[in-house]
């Protein structure tokens, strides 16, 4: 009598236990590495080449956050400052600080701080800051309380959702032009802010997309 299944089936159930031993330390490896701060975004805060205080500068100077990114109005992406940028006030205040070595050194030489991007979306994702910023959208809807951040860390999610529930919703997150980087503003502080923003959403035919193709280009 011949045999139902071929001698190599024998090793089938080896097969599979190696199979799934294999399977689970890959998953758990991927997880542990992927399912990081650096990865998630949400709490990731690399130590930067220059400990840069946006709590000191923005919060207590009040130094506004468009004098270091000043194309933030005018361009898709919020430019990180040049080091001439820094010394403009730095050539004066804390001059010889140690702490602003690799800010000397990127002047003189004309290479850029090796800054570390923090907030990043993917390359799949079609994003412009200019136009959120020219339609009433502040930074601290995206980046958080920056103004109170010692170390900038990766505040919110970013997600398609945190996207899409401002997108089908604009006006409790819009603020009038002359408070976009007043950090501290809220919605709470301008009497029948929802009036004006129903006004200003029909004035400047605020129309965020939901379809895949607003974001997915």
């Amino acid at each position: 009598m011949s045999q139902l299944f071929p001698k190599s089936a024998n090793k089938l159930p080896l097969q599979i236990i190696i199979f799934l031993i294999v399977f689970a330390a890959v998953v758990t490896a991927a997880t542990t590495y992927y399912a990081t701060p650096e990865y998630t975004r949400v709490g990731y805060a690399p130590v930067q080449p220059v400990p840069f205080s946006h709590a000191l500068h923005n919060g207590q100077l009040g130094i506004n956050c468009r004098y270091c990114h000043s194309n933030v109005e005018k361009t898709g992406f919020a430019n990180i400052p040049t080091s001439q940028t820094c010394m403009n006030c730095h050539n004066q205040i804390k001059a010889d600080s140690p702490l602003l070595a690799p800010v000397r050194a990127s002047y003189e030489s004309g290479n850029p701080v090796p800054w570390i991007q923090i907030h990043q979306v993917p390359d799949y994702v079609y994003f412009n800051h200019s136009v959120h910023i020219n339609r009433g959208v502040s930074c601290v809807e995206c980046h958080g309380q920056v103004n109170e951040m010692e170390t900038v860390r990766h505040e919110k999610s970013l997600s398609m959702g945190f996207c899409l529930d401002c997108h089908r919703d604009p006006a409790p997150r819009l603020r009038p032009l002359d408070k976009i980087t007043d950090l501290n503003w809220t919605p709470a502080q301008m009497a029948e802010h929802d009036k004006w923003a129903a006004d200003f959403i029909a004035r400047n035919k605020i129309a965020p997309p939901q379809s895949c193709t607003g974001c997915h280009r």
